[in-house]
């Protein structure tokens, strides 16, 4: 993105045709950015897989960082509202169960579009949009942190606010790191249980109890005895 570039976007769609034409400009534009690449994703080609005219599309959007711009933001609040959702409904787990549905969680939501992943990434910060990166992963420290306190007893580092950050940052950048160099990685049980050994371990110490995957044998005694 050039100096003085303005991605922000042009008006707020109000009307619910409005709407839906906005929804499939986006739509096109995370279409066109995951197959076919920066280079090839102009405002031309964006509005010819939508099916709008230019004109329609710069109604709603100056240029195409704008779209990249929006497409980063309704990616991270997706993103965020998923997360956010499956993470509160560990609160009664113990630690080492939650690490492990926490490291699944990140890896599939990395994972579900590996190539919009990617693709985003790389516009982030073209587009100005670090800060709201930055922004999820503070509301999602905080989420964790709020998580150890109520299993204080369970972890072993006593600076929570210090092992939320560690446990977040090391989560996310495997997740990253399988989904941009390494694709298929993600969704490796290996990696998740390496991971997951990783995180329970320096949360609990070596005494952390290695959850089962779901399916394996030890997953099955368990059930057994419930």
């Amino acid at each position: 993105m050039s100096r003085g570039t303005n991605v922000a976007q042009r008006k707020k769609p109000r009307q619910a045709r409005a709407r839906e034409t906005v929804e499939v400009i986006l739509a096109a534009t995370a279409r066109v950015l995951a197959n076919e690449g920066h280079g090839k994703a102009t405002t031309n080609r964006i509005a010819q897989v939508a099916g709008v005219s230019v004109g329609s599309l710069y109604q709603y959007f100056p240029n195409r960082d704008a779209l990249f711009a929006a497409l980063v933001e309704r990616h991270a609040e997706e993103m965020w509202t998923l997360v956010e959702t499956r993470l509160r409904g560990l609160a009664a787990k113990p630690v080492a169960a939650a690490v492990r549905e926490m490291v699944v969680l990140v890896m599939q939501a990395h994972a579900s579009n590996p190539r919009l992943h990617r693709a985003l990434n790389e516009q982030v910060p073209r587009v100005g949009r670090l800060a709201l990166i930055h922004g999820v992963e503070a509301r999602l420290i905080e989420l964790v942190r709020d998580y150890l306190e109520e299993h204080r007893r369970e972890v072993r580092p006593r600076d929570l606010d210090l092992a939320a950050f560690v446990a977040v940052v090391a989560i996310e950048a495997l997740g990253h790191a399988a989904v941009v160099h390494h694709p298929g990685r993600a969704r490796d049980e290996r990696l998740i249980g390496e991971t997951t050994k990783l995180i329970a371990g320096y949360l609990c110490g070596s005494g952390a109890q290695r959850p089962a995957a779901p399916g394996t044998r030890a997953a099955s005694r368990r059930h057994r005895w419930r």
